[in-house]
């Protein structure tokens, strides 16, 4: 005979709803500010991500380190983020379930129409909230890529661009690299 569990008392809201979203059938399911948002990228999308994980690969092997967009947790808060690139050391990848923004060393989010302003506001702040050294947004909307850097609780100290597509954009140590931003 199986009990009825009381969820009323005691439980975290936040560790709940955190749970809930890793057990959610879907492959990109993100919490941002509370809010369940499933996410389906299209083609031009998944196109501009590739080109930029392409273009750091060599890089990213050479300081140990994987490519992907795995989750993102970000305690204390109803976030919970999927981002569409992420650079973050193998050693926490392999094995490893979420990580938080300050564990990675690149995230990359790329405009859709239904989540810009989400990325480029709410994303850019909790992501410098929570330590992620370089934000690279590449705002397929206003045809611009700008990177973030110099992470603080009240945002990013330092901002490279917007810059239209087509202008390189050179990140920083320990990629010291440009990308290559015309075929975004």
């Amino acid at each position: 005979m199986t009990t009825a569990r009381d969820y009323g008392e005691g439980i975290d809201p936040e560790h709940a709803l955190k749970y809930a979203i890793q057990h959610h059938s879907g492959d990109r399911t993100e919490i941002v500010e509370g809010v369940i948002d499933t996410v389906t990228p299209n083609w031009d999308h998944e196109n501009a991500a590739e080109e930029i994980r392409d273009q750091i690969k060599p890089r990213v092997r050479e300081l140990g380190c994987v490519t992907g967009s795995g989750n993102l947790d970000l305690p204390g808060s109803a976030n919970w983020y999927v981002p569409d690139l992420a650079v973050a050391p193998k050693e926490l990848a392999k094995g490893g379930g979420a990580l938080l923004p300050d564990q990675t060393l690149l995230i990359v989010e790329i405009t859709s129409e239904s989540n810009a302003e989400t990325d480029r506001v709410v994303k850019r702040k909790r992501y410098a909230e929570y330590g992620a050294p370089l934000y690279l947004l590449v705002d397929r909307l206003d045809k611009t890529v700008t990177l973030f850097s110099g992470p603080g609780r009240l945002g990013y100290t330092g901002v490279d661009g917007p810059h239209a597509f087509g202008t390189p954009v050179r990140l920083p140590e320990p990629f010291g690299i440009e990308v290559d931003t015309s075929g975004l």
